[in-house]
């Protein structure tokens, strides 16, 4: 889970295998499915961007994680990365006011520095070196991140919300959206100290309400490739693929 804008988690950019051996069948089941339809679109002469796409609590990091266990596992290469790592400073993050769900909607990260430090280099005719990072919203400062080199046919997964928007639509060669409704999510990010957990709570308004526009605006579920319902982590369900 990955509560992500405004500072209400740190920052995660783990590749912890340890998690696979622990899961309940039903999720291993899915994860292997996954797994086998991201290994089936490698692209040998390429990088592979993979999406994992979600509301804030629906599960993405962690999915995020054990799909890069499983995939190394299976002898790939894995960049392993977060939209977290690319917010705006707050005085552009809270340029429409604290509360405005609009203003997290359309300035809460920086899809520029994205785009040049990760999306561009890892893409088709790319350099190869990238950044996973360029903003540490917990320290509300700039990081110094070496450049780093993939190689050809390593998978780049990149978790986060709102990567179905027109800024990172193009971005990605295979996505999944994790759906789980905001009376799940809320609650089970509060559980681990991130908020309150009643969705409509005043405090979660800003953050609800401007994923909601994105919901209404994006279409993520038509546009992914897979849809999951992420609903139950230990039994998530395939909605569809394509």
């Amino acid at each position: 889970m990955s509560i992500s804008s405004d500072g209400l988690e740190p920052l995660r950019h783990s590749t912890s295998n340890a998690v696979i051996g622990n899961l309940a069948p039903g999720r291993t089941t899915v994860l292997a499915q996954l797994t086998d339809l991201i290994a089936g679109r490698r692209l040998f002469n390429s990088v592979l961007r993979v999406g994992i796409d979600g509301v804030d609590g629906a599960g993405k990091s962690a999915l995020g994680d054990e799909l890069a266990g499983t995939l190394r596992a299976r002898g790939l290469s894995v960049v392993r990365a977060s939209v977290d790592g690319f917010h705006h400073p707050a005085s552009t993050r809270y340029q429409r006011g604290r509360g405005s769900s609009l203003g997290f909607y359309e300035d809460s990260y920086d899809y520029l520095s994205i785009w040049r430090e990760l999306l561009e280099p890892l893409g088709p005719n790319g350099s190869r070196r990238y950044r996973t990072a360029v903003y540490d919203v917990q320290r509300e400062r700039p990081v110094i991140q070496q450049a780093q080199l993939a190689t050809d046919g390593a998978v780049l997964m990149v978790d986060g919300i709102c990567l179905h928007r027109p800024e990172l639509r193009n971005a990605w060669d295979w996505s999944v959206f994790a759906r789980v409704p905001f009376a799940t999510s809320v609650p089970r990010g509060a559980s681990r100290g991130y908020g309150h957990p009643d969705p409509a709570h005043p405090s979660n308004q800003r953050y609800v309400e401007g994923q909601r526009l994105y919901l209404a605006a994006c279409d993520p579920e038509g546009k992914a490739d897979v849809v999951i319902d992420n609903t139950d982590l230990a039994r998530p369900i395939v909605v569809r693929t394509r």
